[in-house]
Formats: structure tokens, sequence, C-alpha cells
């Protein structure tokens, strides 16, 4: 069940992380997180995003802008490894509290309510008129590195921050496309690089046909995302996208899932 449910949910969000330069992670990790625990939720998360990265920097990865990668790609990488360094950390913390629902017992971890707060906040991002208002200048590439990569490593949340921060950037359409894809990879490879130590103890190879299959779906989705580039608008997807994160926020902060 969960293979079809992750593959579906991949397919669907990367064709809509092709538009938008996010997505695919905001609702994988959450989604994965019903089935695993929230560090290796995120890790498998890591895996799915980077290869679809890496299809995706196939296909538009030649139009991305160099100046623009080297001043938001380094701070980047070096904030995505203290990030991913830092959800190792914490998940090894005693749980806050434990309650009874139901004739069952619940868990509120540090980690589960850090990620639960993160995620509203990046849905509300997606849905409020008042942060998609929101954008930097090339000025504050930077410091957009250091937030997209430092959230990317601990939470696999990224592109929200950096699609804010490049897209008043000067680009056009199909740079800001490929300069943000080329950057994820950044991202993704140096948090993978620390999640590695974590990937024996969530048996991997029990889990490489949900991982081959979400990873399948997703390259098909971007390259009908590809295709259908100048046709299609994805307001209404991501209203409901930020509606799921919340509910799924929610079930997080109270240990449910």
């Amino acid at each position: 069940m969960e293979i079809i449910l992750i593959s579906i949910a991949a397919f669907l969000t990367a064709i809509l992380t092709f538009f938008s330069g996010f997505g695919l992670g905001t609702i994988l990790m959450p989604l994965f997180a019903i089935f695993f625990p929230i560090d290796i939720a995120i890790a498998l998360t890591g895996v799915v995003h980077f290869a679809n990265n890496l299809f995706k920097v196939a296909l538009v990865g030649k139009q991305a802008d160099k100046k623009v990668l080297l001043r938001f790609g380094i701070p980047a990488v070096i904030a995505s490894f203290l990030g991913a360094f830092l959800l190792l950390k914490i998940t090894t913390l005693p749980s806050l509290f434990t309650y009874q629902l139901f004739q069952k017992e619940f868990l509120v971890t540090p980690v589960n309510l850090i990620i639960a707060i993160l995620l509203v906040f990046f849905a509300l991002f997606e849905i409020l008129p008042r942060f998609q208002k929101i954008s930097f200048g090339k000025d504050k590439l930077v410091l957009g590195g250091v937030l997209s990569g430092f959230f990317g490593g601990l939470t696999g949340i990224q592109g929200a921050i950096r699609s804010a921060f490049l897209i008043k950037s000067g680009l056009s359409k199909e740079a800001y496309i490929a300069t943000g894809v080329v950057i994820a990879c950044f991202i993704d490879f140096t948090r993978l690089s620390v999640y590695i130590t974590r990937f024996s103890a969530s048996s991997l190879h029990e889990n490489l046909t949900l991982v081959i299959s979400a990873t399948l779906s997703a390259i098909v989705g971007a390259y009908i995302g590809m295709k259908l580039l100048k046709k299609i608008t994805f307001r209404s997807i991501q209203t409901l996208v930020a509606i799921m994160l919340i509910i799924i926020s929610i079930a997080l902060a109270m240990g449910l899932i």
C-alpha cells in the first residue's frame, strides 16, 4: 500500500515541483514519515529527491546561471551539512512527554515537534499572499543559500526558501528552474553524505523497491512537467498541498505519526 501511495505522490508532486522549484520533498517527507521514523523518512526522501534532481539537471542543467550557483550554492552546501548533522543529534534526544488516546500511548519527541513547526511555516509560506510576495535581491543570495541549505539538511525541505531568494535574482524562467535544480542537487548530495550513517539502521536494502518506485515515478513526473512547462499553473494544487502539510504537521506534533 505504501508503495502505491508514495509513488503516486512522487509522480504528481514531481510535475508540480518542475514549475515551482519546490514541492517534492515537502510532500514526500511527511508521507514517508507515516511509515518510517522521522529521521529515516528524511533520509529516504533525500534519495528520491536527489535522483529526481539529477534527471532534471540532465534536462535543463546547462541553462543554470554560474554566478548565482556560486553565491547561493557554496553557502547552501556548508549549511546543509550543519543541518543534517543537527538532525542526527536531535533524534537521540528523549521524548518530551507521552499521553494516551483511545487506549494507545503516543510519544511526542523533540525532532517531531521541530519538524511539525517547520512544516506549518513552509505550508503557510506557500499559500498566504503575504508570504508569497516575499522576495529578495541578489545582495541576499548568500543568506538565502545558508537558510535553504540548513533547513534542507535538517528537514529535507529547502525549495520554498530557495525559490523566494532566486525568483527576484534577474534570471529567466529557464535559468531560474535550471539554477534551482543544480543547487538542490548540491544540497541533496551533501545531506545524503551525512544521512548515510543511518541507512544501515533503516534497513534501506529492505525498502529498495519502495525507493526505486518513488524515484521512477518522480522522474516520469518531471519529464511530463517539462512538456507542460508553458501550459499549466498550480495555484490550487499548492493550496491543497499546504492544507495537507498542516494536517500532517499536527499529527507529527501530537506523536500520531
